[in-house]
């Protein structure tokens, strides 16, 4: 193998390098913004969730307390 050759392969292997440096920032990247999301929906269930858990506790009447129908 000549010098040229070697040349050649160290080249070409520099290149691979940089395209995969380049997608694994891009990786990088796209799990931050995944993860920034994931924790906002969290955040947003557990506030519906309260919410939810408010409603229903407030909504429960015991049988004398509640309204008579319409047609009453």
């Amino acid at each position: 193998m000549n010098d040229m050759d070697l040349i050649s392969r160290i080249e070409t292997l520099e290149s691979r390098l940089m395209h995969q440096e380049a997608t694994i920032d891009e990786i990088t990247r796209t799990l931050l913004g995944q993860e920034q999301l994931i924790t906002s929906q969290k955040k947003a269930i557990e506030t519906l969730e309260n919410q939810l858990q408010s409603l229903t506790a407030a909504s429960i009447m015991q049988p004398g307390e509640e309204p008579p129908p319409p047609h009453y």
